[in-house]
């Protein structure tokens, strides 16, 4: 008797027991569920402690995009000097930051980048010592001189406005002269750019009354020929050594018939060619043969002059008999006057040359030598 109630006891109890805990469970899960549909459990976050550093950062980069066009050459510049700082101290970091730059070409992603290694090493005193250096070497601002102001004085004037609109209209002519003997177009049109200076100002009422309305070249007809203004006796120079393997001036037999002619009469085709005011393929064609000529002779003696814009510039200008390769060729030619200064051939083709004016359109190609 007293082993069955004990037996009922323990079933009791552990009913009781079961359905107690179930209740709990039941509750918890329950609470939970409406704890999740009433956010109860959402965890309300926080302010970082250093949401400041990011909200002026923010700030910083704002105003600097205000202004791209006139300190986008001093950000660069910072850019790097800041990078070189990192480099110190994490390279790979600074290595991964300059690989997204090269990739991307975004500034703005490369600060940013740059700005997050900043807030890691915020607490560096050297570190920071370091990167305000740069700011204060490389200061972003806006130039006291007009934007629009080129260091070259002579750029800033009408006529080398006007020359640009008419040369622009000659690119597909230029390009297939330099083609055709592997020059760069951009030095063609850094000759081109001496003589053509040159007529603007000794032939003002040409050029006040039909060069600049119409943004042409000038073309010569008398004692130099064409918009390039090969004389006569340097054409025919420039056509021989094109076929003699003996001269210092042969540039190759791949070139030998770049100026073969089609008539039974060479002079009058000849004159026909570099005078042609309609194309001035044949004015660009000379001038690349010749400087290809002249690159050639020097290369042979032991003189490459290449990348030398200035001399290969100033021996087009003065002609083979001038052409002598030495080790410390000077620069010159023909003097030439723009806005009451004197210049030279050769250095007026430099300053064009390296100026970054017409990029776009005659990029940098040395390759093609």
């Amino acid at each position: 008797m007293l082993k069955r109630i004990a037996h009922n006891k323990i079933i009791r109890y552990t009913f009781i027991t079961a359905t107690i805990v179930f209740a709990l469970i039941g509750f918890v899960l329950t609470f939970a569920f409406f704890g999740v549909k009433m956010h109860w459990f959402n965890d309300p976050g926080g302010v970082d402690h250093n949401d400041r550093y990011f909200q002026k950062m923010d700030a910083d980069y704002a105003l600097i995009r205000q202004d791209t066009a006139t300190n986008e050459v001093a950000r660069i510049a910072k850019f790097y000097a800041r990078l070189n700082v990192v480099n110190q101290y994490y390279p790979k970091n600074a290595q991964m930051i300059h690989q997204a730059y090269r990739d991307h070409n975004n500034l703005v992603l490369a600060e940013r980048m740059l700005g997050a290694i900043d807030l890691n090493l915020i607490d560096s005193a050297e570190y920071c010592n370091k990167v305000k250096a740069c700011e204060a070497q490389f200061p972003v601002y806006r130039s006291k001189w007009s934007d629009t102001l080129n260091i070259f004085e002579w750029m800033n004037i009408a006529e080398w406005a006007d020359f640009k609109v008419a040369v622009v209209k000659d690119t597909a002519v230029i390009d297939s002269a330099a083609a055709v003997m592997g020059v760069e177009p951009r030095l063609i049109v850094s000759v081109l750019l001496g003589e053509q200076m040159r007529l603007f100002n000794s032939t003002r009422e040409v050029y006040k009354n039909v060069i600049r309305p119409l943004k042409i070249l000038s073309v010569e007809a008398k004692f130099s020929l064409g918009v390039t203004g090969v004389k006569e006796e340097t054409a025919i120079k420039a056509e021989r050594y094109l076929t003699d393997s003996t001269s210092v001036f042969y540039p190759g037999k791949k070139y030998e018939h770049a100026l073969d002619f089609f008539s039974e009469d060479p002079a009058t085709e000849r004159y026909d060619r570099l005078v042609n005011y309609r194309n001035h393929y044949y004015s660009y064609l000379y001038a690349a043969v010749i400087l290809k000529q002249m690159r050639q002779q020097w290369k042979a003696l032991g003189y490459d002059i290449s990348d030398r814009p200035e001399i290969l510039a100033t021996l087009f200008n003065v002609g083979y008999e001038y052409s002598v390769p030495k080790a410390n060729p000077s620069v010159g030619g023909s003097s030439i006057v723009i806005n009451e200064k004197r210049y030279t051939f050769g250095a007026l083709a430099y300053e064009f040359y390296y100026s970054g004016e017409m990029a776009d359109i005659f990029p940098y190609r040395p390759e093609l030598w």
